[in-house]
C-alpha cells in the first residue's frame, strides 16, 4: 500500500470538494480548482476527510495511488492557502519592475524582459532584486517560476542571474594565473 496514498487528507474550514464520475473540484476562498481523476482511482469523502482508494494492486493502480492522493492535497493547500515561488536577481543593474499585471526584467539584454502572468498567477516585486510568483495551482507556478528563471539562469562563476530564493549556487573557480 502506497504510503502516501492511503493517508487522509483533512479538509480546512471554508473548503468545498465535490466528487462527480471521474472528477473532482475543490472551491475554497482563494478559487475553484477541478483535476480529472486517472482510471480506477475512486476519491471518498468522510466528514471532514478525504480518502484515495485503488481498486488492485496492479502496477499502474499503485503508481497513480499516491499520485492522485498527492495531486488532491495541493489543490486543497492551493484553494486554501495558496502557494508562492520567491526569486532572486544577482547581478549589476540586475532589476524588476511591474508594468500593470505584467513583469518587466532588465538583466543586462539590449532589451528588457517583459513576462505577461498566465491565467491565475500574480507577480509581485517587494524589491528591485525580488519577484514573487503567487497562484493556486502548485504546477502553474512552479512552470512559471521555472520559466522566469530560464531567461537568465545562474552561471557558476559569479553567480549573476535570476535564482530560486533558497537555491545554492555551486562556484567554480575562475582561470588560475599562469608564469
Amino acid at each position: 500500500m502506497s504510503r502516501i496514498g492511503k493517508k487522509p487528507i483533512s479538509l480546512p474550514a471554508g473548503v468545498e470538494v465535490s466528487i462527480k464520475d471521474n472528477a473532482i473540484s475543490v472551491k475554497g476562498p482563494k478559487g475553484v480548482l477541478e483535476w480529472e481523476l486517472p482510471e480506477g482511482i475512486t476519491v471518498v469523502q468522510e466528514g471532514n476527510e478525504l480518502v484515495v482508494n485503488r481498486p488492485s494492486d496492479i502496477k499502474q493502480h499503485r503508481a497513480m495511488h499516491g499520485l492522485s492522493r498527492a495531486l488532491i492535497a495541493n489543490m486543497v493547500q492551493g484553494v486554501s492557502a495558496g502557494f508562492e515561488k520567491k526569486l532572486e536577481l544577482v547581478g549589476v543593474g540586475y532589476r524588476a519592475q511591474m508594468q500593470g499585471k505584467k513583469l518587466v526584467i532588465s538583466i543586462g539584454f539590449s532589451h528588457p524582459v517583459e513576462v505577461e502572468p498566465p491565467e491565475g498567477i500574480e507577480f509581485e516585486v517587494p524589491a528591485v532584486t525580488r519577484i514573487t510568483i503567487k497562484g493556486i495551482d502548485k504546477q502553474l507556478v512552479g512552470n512559471t517560476a521555472a520559466h522566469i528563471r530560464a531567461i537568465r539562469k545562474p552561471e557558476p562563476y559569479k553567480g549573476k542571474g535570476i535564482k530560486y530564493e533558497n537555491e545554492v549556487i555551486r562556484r567554480k573557480a575562475g582561470k588560475a594565473g599562469g608564469k
